[in-house]
């Protein structure tokens, strides 16, 4: 195990190590809110992080297991790729904006703007999230375990989300779709794979585009 104290140890060092090389195991304590915590990681470490951390933790991640115990800043997994990324308390703005694909769980609440952009990442989150969640979200799946703020899924294209609680509104070309079969079975392993045993799939309700955003409409024409 390859151990960085962040009271002694510059993130940069960290970073630079994650990059350059392929122990299976490295620990960071005292993480203190620090920035850019294990970004960029491209091989399949398994990174523990102690504390709470700043902006943009886990960024462009992939391959690696990343651990935070603690509480997450704006930018969580930006522009990840793989691996998956865990925090047990709750992350800020924008978690997993762009992120192409791997596994985001949030133990507890995830601020506004969750997923947006999303190109192909799996997102569970186990409390609520923020408005304009899911924000023009291209591929992959949110679950939201809890509540939803306003506008959600805002000009969504082919993301699929599941809400348990309630919505406070959805955005432009977001509507409730049916839960068919398929549905069902993909949400009953995201909540397996973030080891959420206590919740059935059944008892949420999906949401999508609706595809009226996808082509020209004459008769919108004064709008644009």
């Amino acid at each position: 195990m390859q151990t960085f104290d962040l009271n002694n140890d510059a993130v940069r060092d960290l970073n630079s190590y994650l990059h350059s090389n392929s122990d299976a195991t490295v620990a960071v304590s005292n993480a203190g809110g620090k920035h850019a915590v294990a970004v960029g990681a491209t091989t399949a470490h398994d990174i523990s992080i102690n504390g709470n951390v700043g902006y943009y933790c886990a960024g462009m991640n992939q391959n690696a297991n990343v651990s935070v115990n603690g509480h997450a800043g704006p930018g969580l997994a930006e522009n990840m790729m793989s691996g998956t990324v865990r925090v047990t308390g709750n992350a800020s703005q924008y978690c997993a904006a762009t992120a192409h694909g791997g596994l985001v769980v949030i133990e507890g609440d995830a601020s506004s703007r969750c997923g947006i952009s999303m190109k192909g990442v799996n997102i569970v989150v186990r409390g609520n999230v923020g408005h304009m969640s899911a924000f023009m979200a291209q591929k992959g799946v949110l679950v939201v375990c809890g509540d939803a703020g306003d506008a959600l899924g805002d000009s969504i294209y082919e993301a699929r989300l599941y809400v348990r609680g309630k919505v406070a509104s959805t955005g432009a070309d977001c509507i409730e779709k049916p839960m068919n079969a398929e549905h069902i079975a993909e949400l009953e392993q995201l909540l397996l794979s973030a080891g959420i045993d206590d919740i059935k799939a059944s008892e949420f309700t999906r949401y999508g585009s609706a595809r009226k955003l996808y082509h020209f409409n004459i008769d919108n024409a004064g709008a644009y």
